[in-house]
């Protein structure tokens, strides 16, 4: 019986090797990454999967930890050779058999990257929320898009992993031994003193100095980087929506980040430089679910009608505007073509559009050439006396002897 036990647990063994989840998969990341990529994988998928963040889901937890483990191996160039080598249990092996990753506390881990114990917990200090403006055209407010932006901000620095020490060691400071605060004493008269709290001047406040500064923050814990991040423009967003990237704002040892708001702006229009991106849309206005153009018209078009025109929407389809020949478009007059608007944003009962008004300016010629204007005055005078038209009458004007 124990042989069967024996072998049956070497039979499962290849399986549940097999069943651990690839390192670079559950990152997210390709095999040929660098250590920058794999910390800032860590720094997004522990933020998102952190305990705190997801109460009572198992699964979350069991992500938390095991996104812990694949950072601390793929960091480790000595452990990484192994695990691309021989994989989980090689690193299995080369730990001694046991233990998660490089040894360290998940929660440790989170709070070498962004303070606070490792803990998003309630009255927990954090930092000030960053506000940065991205501009993009009503074409990716019309149809959705996905839109790159970089901000630079603080983050903590990766040499020293936010200690500011080149060999990670910190020592209690003498003067305020540890507390990062002094009290001094101020004499107001004799025999008069004044009992002050003041920050200690040697550690700065931090309880803590370092005989080794970081080589590349120099002893700071931060560093000025440069991130890169993904806005998923949504279809009829509208304009001035503010999106929230939790806790990525500047980052410090000593608090979690704060919150980073990007307020979505139209950017003015512009003539695209390719001809396949050059669109009639691209100069709509909008407000709210209504887009808005401005038709311009020759004195014939208005009078006589008989023309079309379209309009390259912001998609790439076509809105056509016409009129037959005799219809009259006053200057001025404003035709809405329902549908034909921006989408209505995260609408119920799927998609919806509002409606495009579409104004008609007329343009009249400076002068008239002298054989086209008799025509022209021929014309409407035959046209007045038949229909009895007096324009001072009609208008409601007095006579010049009336004045």
């Amino acid at each position: 019986m124990l042989l069967f036990s024996a072998l049956a647990v070497l039979c499962l063994l290849p399986l549940l090797i097999l069943a651990a989840e690839d390192y670079y998969k559950l990152l997210g990341l390709d095999r040929d990454a660098d250590d920058r990529q794999i910390k800032k994988a860590y720094r997004t998928l522990s933020k998102k999967f952190h305990p705190d963040k997801n109460p009572n889901d198992e699964t979350a937890q069991k992500k938390f930890v095991d996104i812990a483990e694949a950072y601390d191996v793929l960091i480790d160039a000595d452990m990484r050779k192994v695990y691309n080598s021989h994989g989980h249990e090689g690193v299995k092996q080369r730990q001694g058999g046991g233990g998660q990753g490089g040894g360290h506390n998940p929660f440790d881990l989170f709070n070498s990257f962004f303070g606070g114990g490792g803990r998003f917990q309630h009255g927990q200090r954090k930092g000030q929320s960053m506000e940065v403006r991205v501009h993009v055209p009503l074409r990716n407010f019309y149809t959705g898009a996905d839109h790159e932006f970089r901000i630079e901000k603080q983050g903590i620095c990766d040499k020293c992993e936010g200690s500011g020490s080149e060999d990670g060691q910190r020592d209690t400071c003498h003067k305020c031994n540890g507390q990062g605060m002094v009290i001094q004493k101020q004499m107001l008269a004799p025999g008069i003193f004044q009992q002050m709290q003041m920050q200690c001047d040697v550690c700065g406040g931090k309880g803590s100095t370092v005989k080794h500064k970081c080589k590349v923050c120099g002893g700071a814990r931060v560093v000025r980087v440069e991130e890169k991040y993904e806005l998923a423009v949504e279809k009829g967003m509208p304009n001035g929506a503010r999106v929230t990237y939790e806790n990525e704002a500047d980052e410090s040892p000593d608090f979690v980040a704060g919150d980073l708001v990007v307020h979505l702006l139209q950017e003015e229009p512009k003539l695209a430089s390719a001809e396949k991106d050059r669109m009639d849309g691209t100069f709509f206005r909008r407000k709210d679910h209504s887009l808005f153009w401005r038709e311009v018209l020759s004195l014939r078009e208005a009078w006589m009608g008989d023309w079309t025109r379209n309009l390259t929407h912001l998609d790439g389809h076509v809105v056509r505007l016409s009129r037959k020949r005799g219809q009259v478009v006053q200057p001025g007059a404003v035709e809405v073509v329902e549908g034909e608007g921006m989408p209505i944003w995260r609408h119920e009962d799927g998609p919806e559009y509002g409606n495009l008004h579409v104004e008609y300016v007329v343009v009249l010629p400076d002068q008239m050439e002298s054989g086209q204007e008799k025509e022209f005055w021929t014309v409407w005078e035959k046209w007045r006396k038949k229909k009895g038209v007096d324009l001072r009458k009609d208008l409601g004007r007095p006579a010049h002897d009336e004045l």
